[in-house]
């Protein structure tokens, strides 16, 4: 078996206008496509990073809130290479969107933040 590398990560929004203008006007994503699905009563949004990895964004009625904090079992958060983590962060600074103290990671040294999206979804900003 050969894996060979991420093909998209999907993400369910409570709110798909306010989450489709933070991933594609706050952090950037390019809108691929997008459809509505009628008979799901839901929107799905393919968005693409520069390197083809792409988010599909999804809405349904009344999707159930999930658990962040305290952590629960399963996958953690997104994490999203950058190049500047000073400007990304300022950028979302001014965007109005909080992110936590820079670190640094303590077995690369590189230094990383984490932020939320509108559903307090952790994502998390990985300087390269």
């Amino acid at each position: 078996m050969r894996i060979e590398g991420l093909h998209h990560v999907a993400i369910i929004a409570s709110d798909y206008a306010r989450s489709k203008h933070f991933y594609t006007e706050v952090l950037g994503l390019r809108v691929v496509a997008e459809h509505y699905r009628a008979e799901r009563d839901s929107w799905k949004l393919d968005l693409a990073l520069p390197d083809g990895t792409q988010v599909e964004l999804f809405s349904f009625p009344a999707p159930p809130p999930r658990v962040s904090r305290p952590e629960a079992c399963g996958l953690r958060h997104l994490a999203l290479r950058v190049a500047d983590l000073d400007a990304v962060v300022a950028h979302l600074h001014a965007q109005e969107v909080a992110t936590e103290p820079v670190r640094v990671d303590e077995y690369t040294g590189r230094r990383f933040t984490f932020f939320a999206d509108p559903d307090d979804l952790p994502l998390e900003l990985y300087e390269q």
